[in-house]
């Protein structure tokens, strides 16, 4: 919303608002100033980006009845601990997160569940974690249940939990990042605890679903932290990535395959490159009042459909593509191990981000796929044997020839 100006957040109310004297007003900025009795500071900073979103939506901002004033916290290094996954799509956040802060002059600690000689760590971004201690991070792997030993003494600034799914997971780093005066506390939790909905795209504050384990860890750090926030990924690509997304349908296109989908094919859905998710998580260390007790959808700002990602794949890879709609239960499969998105429409949006932090998606599908798809062939993937069992049990109930 307004430009970032002091190292804490600020509500103020619309009534008070409306007693302020006349704003004087410069090609850039407004200055506010308030009556003398006011408790705050006696003059305001407000960006002309604020002055848009008021002139276009006032009618919507205020009827939250506040606005806020943030700024970023003052130049200075932040000393952060990233306790990261072993496994799944998220390990990609805690890399890119880490080298962002890095180079924006950021101590950084990452904390990666498990064992550093395991053979999860040959794969990326394990494998690349050499580009965090060569720009000055250091990297140390161990259980989260045992933090407080392996750095004891320690004390960091932030601490973002990119690991835990549930309360049991997470509570023994936020019980000692509590105890150990952790000033603030990022986790990462999921946009699939959203309730299925008929009015889309999901925003912040749309219902959630009780029995979902992010949402314990949730509510527990709002109660135990004066500062923290928690952050709402979809679907990533991105150099690094250990789950496949664009690669599922690179590796069916290069091969001359159709690509199968569930569905009608326009089911919308939300893929952001992981960049945009690190840059935000980033906002959120150098301005923690501003982020402070806020949920933030970490997705891009423009949706795609289903045959829309197939078709912008093929265009990425140089060819064309042969989509196949089918219903996963007449063929008698699991729609879930068949395809890698959910069979229904599923995106969201990043208001909180957008107003709050002041974040802008850079995500652009047509350049990242192509990038994506660069780096799928240096590395050999397109030659790689594969096969499709499951692909050709939906082609052969649909009658459809399985390419030899």
């Amino acid at each position: 919303m307004a430009t970032l100006a002091s190292s804490s957040s600020l509500l103020h109310s619309t009534s008070s608002f409306n007693s302020c004297h006349t704003p004087s007003i410069s090609p850039h900025r407004i200055s506010l100033k308030l009556p003398s009795s006011s408790s705050i500071s006696s003059s305001l900073s407000i960006s002309q980006s604020f002055l848009a979103l008021y002139s276009v939506n006032s009618r919507r901002l205020f009827s939250r009845n506040y606005f806020s004033v943030v700024q970023a916290s003052s130049a200075g290094e932040k000393k952060v601990l990233i306790v990261n996954t072993n496994s799944g799509g998220h390990a990609v956040i805690g890399f890119y997160f880490a080298k962002e802060l890095l180079s924006s002059g950021h101590d950084v600690t990452v904390f990666t569940v498990g064992d550093e000689t395991s053979d999860k760590m040959k794969k990326t971004p394990f494998s690349r974690f050499s580009e965090i201690t060569s720009a000055g991070g250091r990297t140390v792997w161990g259980n989260p249940a045992d933090v407080g030993k392996i750095l004891e003494g320690e004390v960091f600034d932030a601490v973002l939990d990119n690991n835990g799914k549930d309360l049991d997971s997470v509570r023994p780093v936020a019980d000692w990042a509590k105890s150990s005066s952790v000033k603030q506390f990022l986790f990462i939790s999921s946009a699939g605890i959203y309730k299925p909905t008929d009015e889309l795209p999901h925003v912040e504050g749309d219902a959630v679903k009780a029995d979902a384990g992010h949402v314990g860890v949730e509510k527990y750090i709002s109660e135990i932290f004066g500062s923290w926030a928690s952050f709402r990924p979809q679907y990533m690509i991105g150099s690094g990535n250990n789950k496949d997304c664009e690669e599922w349908f690179f590796d069916r296109i290069v091969r001359g395959r159709p690509i199968l989908i569930p569905g009608s094919g326009m089911q919308l859905t939300n893929i952001s490159h992981v960049r945009d998710l690190s840059s935000m998580l980033t906002l959120a260390v150098q301005n923690p009042a501003a982020a402070s007790g806020h949920i933030f959808n970490c997705v891009g700002d423009r949706a795609v459909t289903l045959d829309g990602m197939a078709r912008l794949c093929a265009k990425a890879a140089g060819s064309s593509v042969e989509i196949v709609h089918y219903d996963p239960k007449a063929v008698g499969v699991d729609a879930k191990k068949a395809f890698p998105f959910r069979n229904m429409h599923f995106y969201a949006e990043p208001r909180a981000a957008n107003e709050i932090l002041g974040w802008s998606a850079t995500t652009n599908l047509p350049e990242d796929l192509k990038e994506r798809f660069d780096e799928y062939v240096k590395i050999g993937r397109d030659k790689k044997e594969m096969k499709f069992e499951l692909d050709d049990k939906i082609l052969e109930a649909l009658k459809v020839p399985v390419a030899a």
